[in-house]
């Protein structure tokens, strides 16, 4: 398994998350992503953060993996709570150093924006994780399927959706490769001035484009050598079906969503 970048990699296994119904984990993640922006308390971020590491325990995928593969975020978390405890100028004066105040505001605020994103990425990635691209295809397929009636394109949105998911892996280990390639030849992506690594940058994006376009286009062939036609008529391989262990699940999700909002400060 390449950990170097987990968003759109598929673990597999048997696990209880594994087995879940792929409408049930899209439905209870899109309600999470709505609900993490209630929480503006110790004790909601609490709830919110066992029931996203009991998710990530449940699945069973290595804790070190999936931390390991979410450094590239790290980076981001890390900007935003150093950004909002030099930028929010409220509550009282904790620490000054060389004439810049950090005040309890600024941190507790950078805390909640970090924590929220930390969750949003965290939960969002166990989805990829533990469902295949085929999955997430009927799961999106059939939740959009009243849409037809009115002539709306819903496989061919689900199926873009999946594929856009299943190549993020391969253009980041494209991407790393590139640079690698690119480095080896004498090109600094380091150092210098922001107009130099702009300029840096410019031997990687253009290949990277290339590749991008050259993987479409095969796979646009090969689809069509397969005589695909669109979603009208096609069957499916395995059904989908709510079991009582998704059902579990909701009753389980909706419970801490009410805790959430129980003990949110209003």
């Amino acid at each position: 398994m390449n950990n170097a970048f987990i968003i759109g990699q598929y673990v597999p296994g048997n696990s209880l998350v594994h087995r879940l119904d792929p409408r049930t984990k899209i439905t209870v993640i899109f309600f999470f992503v709505f609900i993490v922006f209630f929480a503006n308390s110790l004790a909601s971020y609490s709830i919110l953060t066992a029931f996203s590491l009991a998710s990530m325990l449940t699945t069973r995928i290595p804790v070190r993996y999936i931390l390991k593969g979410l450094t590239p975020v790290w980076f981001l978390i890390i900007f935003t709570f150093t950004l909002h405890i030099f930028v929010t100028k409220q509550g009282t004066v904790l620490v000054e150093i060389f004439n810049l105040k950090i005040y309890s505001g600024g941190v507790i605020q950078g805390f909640a924006i970090s924590m929220r994103f930390f969750l949003l990425i965290l939960v969002t990635s166990l989805l990829t994780l533990t469902t295949t691209p085929i999955e997430i295809t009927d799961a999106i397929e059939d939740m959009l399927h009243p849409l037809k009636k009115i002539k709306f394109p819903v496989h061919e949105l689900a199926l873009m959706m999946s594929i856009s998911l299943r190549f993020i892996p391969t253009l980041m280990q494209e991407t790393d490769k590139i640079s690698k390639a690119q480095a080896s030849r004498g090109v600094d992506f380091k150092t210098g001035s922001i107009k130099d690594r702009v300029k840096a940058v410019v031997p990687l994006l253009v290949p990277l484009f290339v590749s991008a376009f050259k993987r479409a286009e095969e796979l646009a062939m090969a689809m069509e050598a397969r005589g695909y036609r669109g979603g009208e008529g096609r069957t499916k391989l395995r059904e989908l079906k709510i079991m009582k262990l998704d059902i579990a699940i909701f009753i389980l999700f909706a419970a801490v969503a009410a805790g959430l909002f129980l003990t949110r400060v209003y």
